[in-house]
Order: C-alpha cells, then structure tokens, then sequence
C-alpha cells in the first residue's frame, strides 16, 4: 500500500488498508477464512512465536483481512495500530482489562455510554476497581475527582444520548498530570469528525457497529492506541481475553468503512436541517445538537471536531408520554436502538439503552424521561421533517 499520509479525508477513507491479493491480483482485501496458517519450516515457526517474523499463526491472535481494517481505522485516527473486537464493548472491556488493576481508580463521563458504565459498576467493583462518573464538559470536575489512585481517565464526547462535549484538550492534561491514561471514545464522531490524538489524549475507543460499519448488519469494535507501549499492552490482553474479531466480520466492517465519508457528510447534512426545524417547533421543548448555535458547547465544537455529527437528542412538550407517542408513530424512521446505519433510527435513552442506570444517576447525568434521541440516517431530508412534522401533530 502507498504512503497515504499526505492525501485527502477521502481517498484516505476509501484506500486505507487496501492491500489486494498479490496472488490473484483482486483489488479489495480477500476474506482469508483461516484458523491457522502453514510454517514453511519449523524455524519460520519459530520465529514467528518468538516476534521475529511477522507472519500469522492463529486468527485469534491476528489475520491477514482483519489486520487491514486495523491498520485502516488506525490511519484515519493517526495511531500507532489498531485491534479490531468483536463487539464494541469487547473493545472497551479490552481498554478496562489493560489499564485498571485492584485498588485502581477510574474517572468516566457521567452519560457514558450505558453498558460501559454499569460493567463498571457491578463487576469491575467486584475485584476492587472504584468508579468516579462526572459531567465531563466541565474540566474542572474531572480534576476534582481524580485521586492518586487514578488510572484511567475515560471519556465519551459527545456523550450518549445527552450531546454534551468534552474538551479533549484540557481533560488529557489533567489525566497526565495525575499520571492517568486518556481514554475517548470516538464512536459518535468517528475519526473523519474528531481526532483524540491530536488533542493529546492516549487510546482511542470505537464501537464500529455505529459509523464505520454503517448499514446496521454487523456488530463490531476497535482499539487504537497511540504509541507502540500502549498498543503493545493492549494487544497483549486482547489477544488473549478472546474477544477478537473474524476475518469475514472484518471483510465486512471494512467495506462499509470506504464509504464513510459520505455517509457522514449525507447523515450530518441532514441532522443540521432536522435540529433546526425540532429547534422552532412549537411542540418541541428543547434540541441538543452540536451544531446549533444554542448547543452549551458549540464554541468547543467548532475549533476541536469537523462537524457535528448526526446525533441529536431533543425533549418533547408533553414529557415520556408524549414523548412515546412520536417513536411509536414514526414511520419512515426505524423505532430502534444503536446509531450510525444509512437509515434514521430513534429511541428512548431512558428505558431502552440506559435502562441499566439507577435512576438518580440518570438524572445526575441528564438522562430525563422526556429525551428522545434521534440518529439521523441518509434518507431525503423532507421525507425525514415530514415525518416528524405528522408526528407531533399528534401530542
């Protein structure tokens, strides 16, 4: 593969990684549907056991067609290299088992994503891992909670479902200066919208079921490390926790990825027409959507992402019942959880994807029962306001 470096989002987006067959000369990286892979002798053997040689093994601990989409979504984030999961949260579970030891400390975003959070709490707490979540879009309150046990800064911007902001900047230098780790995770924003490396931080987190996949069939998860250490350790724990991915998931996960870019440009275009439309209605008591002149962060969204993504949450004048009416009603958007496929998705954060939170601590985290998230997808954007449009005619 040619140096791509100094190339543009796009041809980035769609040459990442792209190898092709040197045997058959096929353009796209062929599925090598392998468990194991034949030593020309016992010394290349060796060798390869020792990390002397980098040829495979076992598709547990690497494969040729996963090892493209690594080494592509690790490009467009800047890293160092790239471990592809089976799940979003086996890639976060990835991040946790590295990093965090007993007697270890974390500090999270309070609207993290929901499972990421609640594994925190009830299992992770059970070998002696303590938990700090905080309204991150406030620096200061990630500097007030961490102690001199933190290992881990862990942060989700912009954060699920409340569309909050992190500054990446800010809160990675007071990770560091407590001697903690900068985790994001990237998942809303993708890395054509928002590079956590250039912002300092340390290890990048996607669930590649949303975005990078992007049509809603495959379920799927990344870690992107920095520096060569870091990826070194994780690599390490991945390999061997087991949540790894399959080489015709990752077949898969890739060829949605060369399309990214225009989903992305689509998807957002869209979001920006229906969050300023959701804004002036009458019916609508609120819209948070990072590129609204009214979002609390938007001077932050400006300067550290290129653009505002697709996600938006918005609370309906009438609270949950109302609320209920519009998603049960909707009919060209699809009444459902996850985000980033090419069709408009909505729900209901508070009893579907964060169910598993304490009340009080949705609350705290601004969860409320009246917020309905919508994940804006690729459909004509006057189809899309005029199914809203009828819907809330009826609350």
């Amino acid at each position: 593969m040619h140096d791509l470096s100094d190339k543009g989002r796009d041809t980035r987006v769609i040459h990442a990684g792209q190898h092709g067959d040197p045997a058959t000369g096929a353009v796209t990286v062929p599925i090598y549907q392998a468990s194991t892979f034949r030593f020309r002798n016992a010394a290349e053997g060796a060798a390869r056991f020792a990390g002397e040689d980098p040829g495979h093994i076992y598709t547990r601990l690497g494969n040729p067609t996963t090892q493209a989409l690594e080494e592509a979504v690790a490009m467009l984030e800047g890293g160092c290299g790239g471990l592809a999961a089976a799940t979003g949260m086996a890639a976060v579970n990835t991040v946790y088992f590295t990093l965090l030891g007993q007697g270890d400390h974390i500090v999270a975003t309070d609207a993290v994503y929901g499972p990421s959070r609640t594994f925190l709490e009830t299992q992770y707490s059970r070998f002696g891992v303590e938990s700090s979540f905080v309204d991150s879009s406030d620096p200061e309150k990630v500097r007030a909670a961490m102690k001199p046990n933190t290992k881990v800064v862990y942060l989700e911007t912009p954060a699920n479902p409340t569309l909050k902001l992190t500054d990446l900047r800010a809160c990675a230098e007071i990770a560091h200066a407590g001697g903690a780790v900068a985790v994001v995770d990237n998942t809303f924003a993708t890395p054509l919208l928002q590079r956590p490396f250039e912002l300092g931080c340390d290890v990048v987190v996607h669930s590649m079921t949303k975005y990078i996949n992007g049509h809603t069939d495959v379920v799927a998860g990344m870690v992107v490390a920095k520096d060569p250490a870091m990826y070194k350790r994780l690599q390490t724990v991945h390999k061997n926790l087991g949540g790894t991915m399959d080489p015709h998931q990752a077949w898969l996960v890739h060829r949605g990825l060369r399309t990214l870019s225009l989903r992305v440009d689509k998807a957002q275009a869209n979001a920006q027409i229906l969050a300023e439309y959701l804004e002036n209605h009458p019916k609508v008591s609120w819209v948070r959507f990072p590129g609204l002149p009214s979002h609390p962060q938007y001077a932050l969204a400006q300067t550290q992402m290129d653009g505002p993504g697709a996600v938006m949450s918005f609370g309906v004048k009438g609270g949950l019942e109302a609320g209920k009416t519009v998603i049960d009603n909707v009919q060209i958007m699809t009444l459902a959880v996850s985000l980033g496929g090419i069709e408009t998705l909505i729900e209901h954060p508070a009893s579907m994807t964060h169910a598993g939170v304490p009340a009080a601590e949705k609350a705290e985290a601004g969860i409320t029962d009246d917020l309905v998230r919508l994940a804006v997808g690729c459909e004509d954007p006057e189809d899309l306001k005029s199914d809203l449009a009828r819907v809330l005619e009826m609350i």
